[in-house]
C-alpha cells in the first residue's frame, strides 16, 4: 500500500472533457498540492450523501489551506463519473475515472466487493500529495466513513 513519502504511481485514468480523455496521473499531480479522495462507487449511498458533498461544501476551506486541486476517484467509467458530478453539483472537483482499477491497484488500495456484486473497487480513502508525493494518507477501516471526510482532512493538514 502507498504510504506517506511515496511518489504516486504513473498511471492513466480518464476525465470527461467533450468525451472521455486520458489523464496521466504524473501530469495531474505535478506542481500542485492536491487532495485525492476515493470512493467505492459513484451513486452509492454514503458516497453520494456524505463523501463527495463533504468536499464540495469544504472547497473554499481546502483552498485556504493551500490545496490547489481536489479530485474524486472511483472504479467507474468517465461517463458515470461525469453524470455523478452533475447530479451532485460537484463543480471544482475533478472526477478521475479509474475504470480498470489500474491506479487503485498501483496504490495498493483495492477492495474486492464481489460478494456485493460490485467486483473490484477502491477502498474509501483520502490523501494529500504535493507535486506527486504523498504527504498525508487517510484510509478508512472497512465500512467506516470518518478519516477520509473533508473535515477530517482539513483538521489534519
Amino acid at each position: 500500500m502507498i504510504k506517506v513519502g511515496d511518489t504516486l504511481p504513473a498511471v492513466t485514468v480518464n476525465v470527461m472533457n467533450d468525451g472521455p480523455k486520458p489523464q496521466a496521473t504524473q501530469e495531474f499531480f505535478q506542481n500542485a498540492r492536491v487532495v485525492l479522495f476515493s470512493v467505492p462507487g459513484a451513486f452509492t449511498p454514503t458516497c453520494s450523501a456524505r463523501h463527495l458533498p463533504s468536499y464540495v461544501e469544504n472547497m473554499a476551506a481546502l483552498k485556504e489551506k493551500g490545496i490547489e486541486k481536489v479530485a474524486c476517484m472511483a472504479v467507474n467509467d468517465a461517463f458515470v463519473m461525469d453524470a455523478w458530478s452533475k447530479t451532485q453539483s460537484a463543480d471544482g472537483v475533478t472526477m478521475l475515472a479509474d475504470g480498470n482499477a489500474e491506479f487503485t491497484k498501483a496504490l495498493g488500495l483495492e477492495l474486492d466487493a464481489s460478494k456485493y456484486g460490485m467486483g473490484l473497487r477502491s477502498q474509501r480513502f483520502a490523501l494529500v500529495a504535493n507535486n506527486g508525493v504523498v504527504t498525508h494518507l487517510f484510509v478508512e477501516a472497512p465500512g467506516e466513513f470518518k478519516v477520509s471526510a473533508a473535515d477530517h482532512v482539513l483538521a489534519n493538514i
